[in-house]
């Protein structure tokens, strides 16, 4: 059942698999900021008025926090929360990637009834490439072409979207590590290698780059004001240490291009992921970002933003991007107590007559054709600076090393699973279970560092 809640303009719609006694709804009110339980299955509105909310299919980080608290209040059964704001046609502006319009609440709004669709063979590959923005450069879809000729079959949606982003720019740097020819002669040094030359030839104080998915340079040496043992209480004492500063770039484009907010929200986080794990382990200090798009047309006295017909946006116009974004990239490292302290925007778009592709240049029989260049794929560059111990900047054994922040980080995200777990079970087989061996891998798991079993 769905029970809703209601304060001036907020719905909170709750989802529980049970009937929730008086003391509990008490509970949920005091939770809502004094909200009042409707007694009424269904909420409708006026005709002008309407219902702002999360999709069906989309249970936001907001109702999982949620759930989590009511669960840690003792109230059981609720299985998901989620806010819903009452707007009017003057106040229709919402993001149609997360949220919809319901002209009434009821005991269906969870409900999904949604089939998947049936695998479409693509037939016209250059024309679906357009349609659906993959930005596959023409060698791509040749390339397409002919292996649909070899399989003696059209390829599907999924096989063409999947090679799009698995043989995107992103994941295989075939432009950065590319062979480049110019003026007819192959050049020696991919941009790659041009780029890592610079600190080869001039590492000055470089500690460690490339090999890692952070850098680091030297830092001043800190006085560290701590406990002077870590495994047991002690006294605090005041220790110098060697520091090394951390540096970092992640791009997010095609995320942030689709859904501003949390695609750059996960742009800064995956900078800080790294800078965390940067070595044998690194704190961040401060966060940065850069967004590049076309035009946003804000101001019409910008005559060089009028010379260009702004185009249909096939996911956020370029101003949506600006403004969600900014805001995405800030509250995520505002929750990992980093603050994003400074960033730039840059918005480009050209429009010039050149020959069409393959025919040469300077032919006046020619005809030209009109060639547009634009940020119309979103770039979202997060950036940001940290500090660790010198003596831990580099990994000794990166392979494992890797493996053991991945169990830590299971660890980390199940930690609610493995409390419940703790909560169910009797005291004395924790003691049995704390004293086992746990300091090898299984047989079946070679691979797999050893981990202690850790009682919270």
């Amino acid at each position: 059942m769905i029970l809703f809640f209601s304060k001036q303009n907020t719905v909170y719609a709750v989802a529980t698999h049970q009937k929730l006694d008086d003391q509990n709804i008490q509970k949920l009110n005091w939770l809502f900021g004094n909200a009042t339980l409707k007694n009424e299955s269904v909420l409708a509105l006026p005709a002008t008025d309407f219902f702002v909310g999360p999709r069906a299919a989309m249970v936001t980080p907001w109702s999982t926090n949620a759930v989590e608290i009511t669960q840690n209040m003792g109230i059981v059964g609720i299985t998901r929360i989620e806010e819903f704001q009452i707007k009017n046609e003057k106040e229709a502006n919402f993001d149609p990637m997360l949220l919809q319009k319901y002209t009434e609440l009821d005991q269906n709004i969870f409900t999904i009834a949604i089939q998947p669709e049936p695998i479409k063979e693509i037939t016209d590959i250059a024309a679906y490439n357009k349609r659906e923005g993959l930005a596959l450069n023409d060698e791509e879809v040749i390339y397409l072409e002919e292996l649909s000729k070899r399989l003696e079959r059209p390829l599907t949606d999924s096989e063409v979207f999947g090679f799009s982003q698995v043989n995107s720019e992103h994941c295989r740097h075939k432009i950065f590590n590319g062979t480049f020819v110019i003026d007819g002669k192959e050049k020696s040094s991919s941009l790659f290698k041009l780029i890592k030359k610079t600190s080869a030839e001039n590492p000055n104080t470089i500690v460690s780059a490339y090999k890692d998915n952070v850098a680091f340079i030297e830092g001043p040496k800190v006085e560290q004001f701590a406990p002077k043992s870590a495994d047991k209480p002690d006294f605090y004492q005041k220790k110098p240490f060697d520091s090394v500063i951390s540096l970092k770039a992640e791009t997010h484009n095609f995320p942030t291009t689709v859904e501003p907010f949390n695609g750059a929200a996960t742009g800064s986080g995956g900078e800080i992921r790294d800078r965390l794990a940067g070595g044998k382990g690194s704190l961040p200090l401060a966060g940065t970002a850069v967004y590049m798009t076309s035009y946003p047309r804000l101001e019409s006295n910008r005559p060089y933003e009028q010379n260009i017909k702004a185009r249909k946006w096939l996911y956020q116009t370029p101003l949506d991007i600006l403004i969600k974004a900014s805001n995405g990239a800030s509250d995520f490292g505002n929750k990992f107590g980093q603050p994003l302290i400074a960033g730039s925007v840059l918005t480009f778009e050209h429009k010039e007559n050149t020959p069409p592709l393959g025919e040469p240049e300077g032919d006046a029989s020619t005809p030209l054709s009109d060639r547009m260049l634009g940020y119309d794929k979103v770039i979202m560059l997060a950036g940001g600076i940290g500090y660790g111990k010198k003596t831990k900047a580099l990994k000794t054994n990166p392979m494992w090393e890797m493996t053991s922040l991945f169990w830590v980080v299971i660890i980390i995200e199940l930690e609610w699973v493995v409390l419940r777990f703790l909560q169910q079970i009797p005291e004395h087989f924790l003691a049995v279970l704390n004293s086992m061996p746990f300091n090898g891998p299984t047989p079946k798991c070679k691979n797999v560092p050893p981990m202690p079993f850790v009682v919270w």
